[in-house]
């Protein structure tokens, strides 16, 4: 079990804002818009080089104004390998978690495992999954 590196961060916001933090990160920051999967959410992928290290989701129930303790930070999320280490620490400390499948856009499938911190935070652990 062994996290690799930093992946991304997430914010989400309700549809109103999501561009005009889109248009910040993009046209201040200068990050670059580019591919993200197929996910049944609004959104944008924001890339530095080649990673995409921020996602920004469509929240439409969210607050419309953040909440100065949460705002709009959604998660953290790190490259990992072997998730069934993963998984049996999760079962065994009794900490619960969710198991997603996708598609990345260069078509390799990934698994993402997420838990919450203790102060409610996400966690997300992405797993580049094998074909073999």
């Amino acid at each position: 079990m062994s996290l690799i590196a930093f992946n991304h961060f997430n914010i989400r916001a309700p549809s109103a804002l999501l561009r005009t933090v889109r248009d910040f990160y993009v046209d201040v920051i200068g990050l670059v818009e580019g591919p993200r999967p197929d996910v049944p959410v609004a959104g944008y992928w924001l890339y530095l080089s080649d990673l995409p290290v921020l996602h920004l989701m469509e929240w439409p129930e969210g607050p419309q104004i953040p909440d100065l303790q949460s705002g709009y930070f959604d998660h953290i999320a790190f490259s990992c390998q072997d998730e069934l280490t993963f998984i049996d620490r999760f079962e065994q400390l009794a900490v619960p978690f969710r198991r997603r499948e996708f598609v990345l856009p260069s078509g390799e499938q990934f698994l993402q495992l997420t838990v919450s911190d203790p102060t409610g935070l996400g966690v997300e652990l992405n797993f580049i999954v094998s074909s073999g």
